[in-house]
């Protein structure tokens, strides 16, 4: 048995970043979901601009309800970080075992990133992403726990927006495959012959270069990002359309047709000053987290490793 140390190590440091990002932007993506799921003509919209979702809180006294669907969240961003940066860092490092290149170029990093992303299981963690997303866009003050969101509806509900999740393990890859090529051209020339542990970035290089490489994931991708905000939102009390409207909503081709119809060709980009900022910063965090404590987790891991292969001869660490 082997035990992929790097690999656990990236994934453990990737997962932790994830989770304070998370955390510390909350409440800026649940202000920035609620004004994308509306999808209205101008003159009809409750929210003009994201800060009246901000504003709608304060005003009713709900500013906590900021931070409905906290938890399962924070739930599905780490398990889902984790399982993508273990599946990245394991899937780099066997393309590279295989072909005996020292470096990875754009286009098979690129390949890499998006195995990586399918494996992220978005059939296993699906139902988790749907809850966050219909407990950030209910009413403020009426947002139910997870079991409750997932058992009104029925099974396949629970996995609303399956085909676009899997098309957006596209957005990960760009990023990261961007990310990457930068990290190796700054730290080219500045690796040693010997085994140590993994190169790391300082803080303002990893939160630049995440800043830079969400970016131009976040614009190419967006239109498909707004579609599943749509696809996952929770039903509203504001909302006029009938029951065959809003089921044709829950599919791509219908929540296309229903932004083109009442917003039309810039609604397809509604909302996305506001996805850039949460997304820009939210990466740009993850990875100046995962890179400061990068080396102490691969000490950690270490340890454990040693630890592992003392009582169990037949453990070999990699």
């Amino acid at each position: 048995m082997q035990l992929d140390l790097e690999s656990l190590s990236e994934a453990t440091s990737g997962a932790i970043g994830s989770l304070v990002s998370t955390t510390v932007l909350y409440p800026l993506d649940t202000c920035k979901t609620k004004y994308q799921a509306e999808v209205q003509a101008h003159h009809q919209r409750k929210y003009k601009r994201i800060s009246d979702v901000l504003w709608e809180a304060i005003s009713t006294s709900q500013v906590l309800s900021l931070y409905q669907g906290l938890g399962t969240k924070n739930v599905q961003s780490f398990v889902s970080s984790f399982i993508y940066f273990y599946g990245y860092s394991y899937f780099r490092k066997m393309y590279l075992k295989k072909t005996g290149n020292k470096t990875i170029g754009t286009v098979a990093n690129l390949i890499v990133a998006t195995a990586a992303g399918v494996l992220i299981c978005s059939c296993i963690l699906q139902p988790l992403d749907t809850a966050s997303s219909r407990m950030q866009t209910s009413e403020f003050g009426k947002s139910k726990g997870l079991w409750k969101t997932l058992s009104e509806g029925t099974w396949s509900e629970a996995f609303d927006g399956l085909g676009i999740s899997i098309l957006l393990t596209t957005n990960p890859s760009i990023q990261y495959t961007a990310y990457d090529q930068l990290k190796q051209r700054i730290l080219k020339g500045k690796r040693t012959g010997t085994k140590s542990s993994p190169e790391a970035l300082s803080a303002f290089s990893a939160f630049m270069l995440g800043a830079v490489s969400k970016c131009a994931a976040t614009c190419l991708t967006y239109p498909a990002i707004r579609c599943k905000v749509m696809i996952q939102a929770a039903e509203s009390d504001d909302d006029k359309c009938t029951e065959a409207e809003r089921k044709a909503q829950r599919t791509i081709s219908g929540a296309l047709y229903t932004i083109w119809r009442r917003e039309g060709i810039l609604g397809f980009f509604k909302g996305l000053q506001a996805q850039i900022l949460k997304t820009v910063l939210s990466s740009a965090l993850l990875l100046m987290v995962k890179e400061k404590i990068a080396k102490s987790t691969w000490i950690l891991m270490l340890v454990i490793g040693r630890y592992l292969s003392m009582n169990s001869p037949k453990l070999k660490a990699v």
